[in-house]
């Protein structure tokens, strides 16, 4: 018996979400990327799940803006500690934003983590958001009023050099993050290189504007890509909603990506999720200050010394049938995780 490979899968899957985001607006009244006011978010649920390694650095800021969010939706905060050696599970299980912290006794890899929160979390939508992402006060109210079954929405990232502010936290920029720090956005790649995604080599300098050259993301349908971009690579899980039901069928993240270096797990999520029918939304009002550590440079080498292993991987997977029917098995090695892991819930 053959199956079809989730690379041909996503060949077959569209990206045409305008029926959507013109939908809302014309139930709301409200701009599908404008700020949303609290009152839009009521009767909705969101589970925010933050994986957390070695993050004491930012932490305080990060959930003191999670308790700052403006939004009349029932949200739970589930913070997973991926045994850090810093003070993040001390910050997490005292922080008044977190409903549920969990301390993993062995580490784990973020991918297990993220995991290990999907499986405690409640809700029908699950936000993502990374330990080190400070978040404007409407991103809750943002996400919780346009989610659904079928979508995946991405929030972006300013990413900010890490500067010590006079009371010991990082410093912020003045003003609201930019989203056309992004990458997705705004995409200046180098000229006479192999683009280790692609493998293409661009001749000529390029001003890339992926977000604004693809109508939100819409013409990267039917496995389509501009340049080095495809719709997996936009799942970027420092700020990303998914159903939690489309979720846990598939599995969930593949966590042996973590043993294998840094990255890609994300993508792969992305991959398996459009497969399996969802829709990939941007929301160009929901960015976030991402916090570069105080070792940033020493911690990207490290990262990307492991990127090539971790896309060799995630190619593998593409030749693979698309993921689907593992619930159970999300279920089993999530509940091992958490059998020897230290959980406080409010």
């Amino acid at each position: 018996m053959t199956h079809t490979s989730l690379a041909d899968t996503l060949k077959t899957r569209t990206n045409a979400h305008r029926y959507l985001t013109t939908g809302f607006t014309e139930l709301t009244a409200l701009g599908w990327h404008e700020p949303t006011p609290a009152g839009a978010s009521a009767g909705q649920a969101l589970s925010v799940v933050i994986p957390a390694r070695n993050t004491a650095f930012a932490l305080p800021t990060v959930l003191d803006a999670i308790s700052a969010q403006q939004h009349a939706a029932a949200v739970e905060v589930i913070l997973v500690d991926d045994a850090s050696t810093d003070s993040t599970f001390d910050v997490a299980r005292r922080h008044p934003a977190v409903t549920t912290a969990v301390r993993l006794a062995d580490r784990r890899g973020s991918a297990a983590a993220r995991n290990v929160g999907a499986r405690l979390a409640q809700s029908p939508t699950i936000l993502f958001v990374d330990a080190d992402m400070v978040l404007p006060s409407h991103v809750f109210a943002d996400v919780a009023a346009r989610a659904a079954a079928d979508t995946v929405l991405t929030g972006f990232r300013h990413n900010v050099r890490y500067q010590s502010s006079p009371c010991g936290g990082p410093l912020l920029p003045d003003g609201p993050p930019l989203l056309a720090a992004d990458h997705r956005v705004t995409w200046k790649p180098p000229v006479g290189q192999v683009l280790p995604y692609s493998g293409i080599t661009l001749t000529d300098e390029l001003d890339g504007r992926p977000l604004d050259a693809t109508d939100d993301f819409q013409n990267l349908g039917y496995g389509r890509s501009y340049y080095d971009w495809d719709l997996p690579r936009m799942a970027v899980t420092a700020l990303l909603a998914v159903p939690r039901e489309q979720l846990v069928d598939v599995g969930g993240f593949a966590e042996e990506f973590g043993a294998l270096g840094w990255g890609m797990e994300d993508t792969h999520l992305g991959a398996a999720l459009i497969a399996a029918g969802c829709l990939v939304i941007p929301l160009r009002q929901t960015v976030g200050y991402h916090l570069d550590p105080p070792d940033a440079a020493a911690q990207w080498q490290s990262k990307l010394a492991g990127w090539p292993r971790t896309l060799a991987h995630y190619r593998h997977l593409l030749a693979l049938p698309a993921p689907g029917g593992h619930g159970r098995a999300f279920a089993t090695t999530t509940d091992k995780h958490l059998t020897d892991a230290e959980v406080i819930t409010r």
